[in-house]
C-alpha cells in the first residue's frame, strides 16, 4: 500500500514557476514509476510527466521544455518543476504511483488527492 500526498499548488501569474512535491509512505517507493497527471474544470485527467524506477523521464507535448519531474528515492518524494506556466496549465495535479509503467492513468495503482494550481493572465 502507498499513499500519496502532494503539496506546493497555488494561485500564480502566467510566466512565474511552482514547484509541486508528492510526499509518499511506505518503503517500496523506489519499486515504482511515479506520474504527474491534471484535470482541469469539464475535462478529462491528463498525463503531464512520469519517472522511472531508473529516471528516465517522459513528459505530454504541451509541457515539454517547461515541467521538470524528479524523484528523491531517499525522501520518498517526487517533484514536478513547473516554468513559463500558462493560463491552460491550471488545473488539479495528482501524483500516481505505477508497477507497470506508461502514460495511461488506468496502469496507476495509487492515487494522491491532488492539489490545485491556477495560473492567471
Amino acid at each position: 500500500q502507498v499513499q500519496l500526498v502532494e503539496s506546493g499548488g497555488r494561485l500564480v501569474q502566467a510566466g512565474g514557476s511552482l514547484r509541486l512535491s508528492c510526499a509518499a509512505s511506505g518503503r517500496t517507493f523506489s519499486s515504482y514509476q511515479m506520474g504527474w497527471f491534471r484535470q482541469a474544470p469539464g475535462k478529462e485527467r491528463e498525463f503531464v510527466a512520469s519517472i522511472s524506477r531508473g529516471g528516465g523521464k517522459d513528459y505530454s507535448d504541451g509541457v515539454k521544455g517547461r515541467f521538470t519531474i524528479s524523484r528523491d528515492n531517499a525522501k520518498n518524494t517526487v517533484y514536478l518543476q513547473m516554468d513559463s506556466l500558462k493560463p491552460e496549465d491550471t488545473a488539479v495535479y495528482h501524483c500516481a504511483a505505477t508497477k507497470f509503467g506508461g502514460r495511461n492513468s488506468g496502469s496507476y495503482e495509487y492515487w494522491g488527492q491532488g492539489t490545485q494550481v491556477t495560473v492567471s493572465s
